[in-house]
């Protein structure tokens, strides 16, 4: 998930169908939404009145979400789509963002997030697994609902831990016991072999990296490309790539522990203090 300087600077107009969003994931969201930029605009739509919508105020509060009204004209349709759309219009005629993020599984948000595309805007969709292709193709880049839950669910869960009370032992240890103790601190017990990462990862994966590597190679000295390069072109290539799918934080980590790729590191001709990360393919 390649991110460049531009991408973290980006004003984000954040559009949100509440119908067809999770409430409990919105938290989330809006820090997933702060690794690309900063959001100017955050907006979440529907019928308020309704009871499906019902829990979602104090939530909207809490990340300091605007609520738009959008009765429904006829019962059992939804008019939420048409009033998120004008919005989006409105605000990409006012010329103060960069870049919108559409929070929703709907395709009826395709074409709009082709037409914001067309406009030169960077188009960020976060939706569930069951979002339409279409919608996901339209994007510059998809996020799933469900690895911002993932990720969300650690959190609470190292912070829960923190906050716990730290548990109290029993009687003291015995000589024999401290003894014991002090031959495992010394002495730790090697860690157990981790079962193969690379069983994560789908051979769709392995191939879309290494035709990437390909495309790229052709300029390349020595056929290491860079591995930021790599990244951006899987970006053009599947929106909705996210490394955090397979279990790998970064892409780095992830072609690391593909056998197939080799991974080099070089110190940056005009900062000596950084590196560059390239790749190889093994098998080209």
């Amino acid at each position: 998930m390649p991110i460049t300087d531009n991408d973290k600077n980006l004003r984000l107009a954040v559009l949100i169908d509440a119908d067809n969003a999770p409430r409990d994931c919105l938290k989330g969201i809006m820090e997933e939404v702060a690794i690309y930029g900063t959001p100017n605009t955050k907006r979440a739509y529907g019928d308020w009145s309704s009871s499906n919508l019902t829990g979602w105020k104090q939530t909207l509060l809490d990340n300091s979400v605007s609520a738009v009204q959008q009765f429904a004209y006829t019962k059992g349709k939804n008019s939420t789509d048409s009033a998120m759309i004008i919005d989006a219009m409105d605000i990409l005629y006012a010329g103060h963002t960069d870049g919108f993020v559409l929070v929703s599984s709907d395709s009826d948000f395709t074409g709009l997030a082709r037409r914001l595309r067309e406009s030169g805007l960077f188009v960020i969709g976060i939706g569930e697994q069951k979002t339409p292709k279409p919608l996901i193709a339209a994007c510059n880049k998809f996020i799933y609902i469900e690895v911002i839950r993932e990720r969300t669910k650690k959190a609470e869960k190292a912070e829960k831990a923190e906050k716990a009370p730290a548990k109290k032992t029993g009687n003291a240890k015995t000589p024999a016991a401290k003894k014991t103790a002090a031959k495992k601190t010394a002495e730790p017990e090697p860690a157990k072999p981790a079962a193969s990462e690379e069983r994560r990862i789908p051979e769709s994966v392995i191939w879309l990296i290494a035709d990437s590597i390909l495309d790229l190679a052709e300029n390349a000295e020595d056929d290491y490309v860079s591995l930021g390069a790599v990244g951006q072109l899987i970006q053009k290539k599947r929106p909705d790539f996210d490394t955090r799918s397979y279990g790998f934080s970064k892409l780095s980590g992830m072609v690391k522990a593909i056998d197939r790729f080799e991974v080099l590191e070089r110190e940056d001709k005009n900062d000596p203090r950084s590196k560059n990360v390239y790749i190889r393919d093994l098998e080209m």
